[in-house]
């Protein structure tokens, strides 16, 4: 497998790598326009600009965008993140090109039809109601907040209703002069592609863009809390949180299998000993999140109103736990679980195109897998214990919770027991 990287003049960055034995191709445009880049009145932009990306270009209706991929049996969509807009489709190999020129269209030409403006705003409007009546989704949001008050990695990606209620053409349009210069796209492709027939195809697509000059993205500036929704909900939902090291420090890799030998399985200290042994819980996990200068150690549960303190306090304990005992066989369990994962997930040519995307955006490079296998194998046992001893100093916790949560400990509560 081969992996190409080409700079345009103008800063479009395309990257792609052939898979040899496959008959199909996975493309995109990944755009550094994402909620985090939103001003306090943008927020929940991106993410209706991505929306509306599908609604209409100056070349294509709605229809004729879905029918040109449709009609050669490849698929298409879209997502939004936090630092991230991504627009993607899988093709045959032989419809590369058409699947580019499609994914360029709806990133550069789209008009804004007031229309089709008050439709997409109704669905997104659902959107959000849905996600307001999903606990173990909701939860998360209001968890990032208020890990990040205050700021933009801290609200959320939908945005609240009555901001998407009054977005227009103008805003939108603005936020693609702000956000969408050349410097920000990158081109990604994986599978049965051909790097020169893509960067030309790009270069066709995207060379007239003229680079223009970026605002600085907001720092990060973790500071925790608590927030607390009581509802009569049949369970109590439990979102915790600790300041964790972004994608570019390497203690990323140490706090992954932190995480992963926690509550990254069926075999986890937290899934054994909340679950298995004591039963005080259904779904429990934990996992880290990671941007560009910050990151989260998260664990998730949810259970009965009367077990929540329960919950918390053993929960607790086993991170305290943790940073003396994290043994040797767990470290290497956990190890073998990230990698296996990474391993398998590569199998897939979308999987390959959204990490040259990932990685270009986040290293301006592609590191190679042996390099990041070699990072993983280079954790310790000791660097995964001090991850655990760590929470009890970096700070204060950050703790949503949502449902029968009125006896629930408070977030100076569990910071205190975890510091004693």
């Amino acid at each position: 497998m081969t992996i190409e990287l080409h700079r345009m003049e103008n800063g479009v960055r395309v990257v792609t790598e052939n898979m040899p034995g496959l008959q199909s191709a996975s493309l995109g445009v990944w755009v550094a326009a994402g909620g985090r880049h939103e001003r306090a009145d943008q927020n929940g932009i991106a993410h209706f600009l991505e929306h509306m990306a599908f609604k209409g270009t100056k070349r294509r209706s709605a229809l004729e965008i879905a029918e040109a991929i449709e009609d050669v049996g490849g698929y298409i969509n879209a997502y939004t993140s936090r630092e991230m807009t991504a627009y993607y489709a899988r093709v045959l190999a032989a419809d590369t090109e058409l699947a580019l020129d499609v994914l360029s269209d709806i990133v550069l030409n789209p008009v804004f039809d007031p229309k089709e403006i008050e439709i997409e705003r109704h669905v997104i409007l659902q959107e959000i109601g849905q996600a307001l009546d999903t606990p173990d989704d909701i939860i998360f949001d209001w968890l990032q907040e208020t890990a990040y008050p205050d700021q933009p990695l801290g609200r959320p990606i939908l945005g609240p209703a009555t901001m998407v209620e009054r977005f227009g053409a103008g805003d939108l349009s603005g936020f693609v002069r702000e956000r969408y210069a050349p410097e920000n796209l990158i081109v990604a492709a994986a599978g049965a592609v051909d790097h020169d027939v893509i960067v030309r195809a790009a270069e066709e697509r995207f060379g007239h863009l003229t680079p223009s000059a970026q605002s600085a993205t907001e720092p990060a500036l973790y500071q925790g809390g608590e927030c607390r929704v009581e509802k009569g909900l049949e369970q109590a939902h439990i979102a915790l949180a600790f300041p964790g090291p972004g994608y570019r420090d390497d203690a990323i890799y140490s706090a992954q299998i932190f995480a992963t030998a926690m509550g990254g399985g069926m075999s986890s200290r937290l899934f054994q000993e909340v679950r298995e042994k004591r039963g005080l819980c259904y779904s429990i996990f934990a996992q880290t999140g990671a941007y560009s200068d910050s990151g989260l150690m998260t664990i998730y549960a949810g259970t009965s109103g009367e077990e929540v303190t329960a919950l918390l306090d053993l929960t607790v304990d086993e991170l305290k736990r943790a940073s003396g005992d994290m043994s040797e066989a767990e470290v290497e369990r956990a190890r073998a679980q990230l990698k296996a994962g990474m391993l398998m997930g590569l199998e897939s040519p979308a999987s390959r195109a959204e990490r040259l995307a990932r990685l270009v955006g986040i290293w301006d490079r592609v590191p190679s897998i042996e390099e990041t296998v070699e990072r993983l194998d280079a954790v310790s046992v000791a660097s995964v214990r001090d991850v655990a001893g760590g929470l009890a100093t970096g700070g204060s916790a950050a703790l949503a919770l949502y449902g029968p949560v009125a006896e629930a400990p408070s977030v100076d509560d569990v910071t205190a027991k975890l510091a004693a």
